[in-house]
């Protein structure tokens, strides 16, 4: 993530203040209540990198890579924001995380 988008991200949470939340976490939090959780699998691409594609999201795909295990990790949480529309500032407030015996199934703790 660039600076500048880390910078716009606390400066719109510090503008709205704390009683301010994206709508998308409540929106999330009510996905994960209904469907349960994001089962990712993971594929090797090209260049050595990892491909997390989602099997079971209701709206879609989301997709993305990274070339080490915790980046991969940090993507596929952030992609989970990311379709939820809830900017990366407020990733701790999410609480996504991986959860359960499976390598790729990620929900709220």
């Amino acid at each position: 993530m660039t600076l500048t988008k880390k910078v716009k991200d606390q400066l719109i949470k510090a503008l709205l203040g704390k009683a301010s939340v994206p709508r998308g976490l409540f929106e999330l939090n009510q996905y994960f209540r209904l469907y349960g959780p994001i089962n990712f699998k993971h594929e090797r691409g090209d260049g050595g990198n990892t491909i997390a594609i989602s099997t079971n999201y209701r709206f879609g795909s989301i997709v993305t890579s990274g070339m080490t295990a915790e980046e991969l990790e940090k993507n596929i949480k952030d992609a989970i924001l990311t379709s939820f529309s809830i900017p990366s500032s407020f990733a701790k407030e999410a609480g996504v995380c991986r959860v359960g015996d499976k390598q790729g199934e990620y929900a709220i703790a």
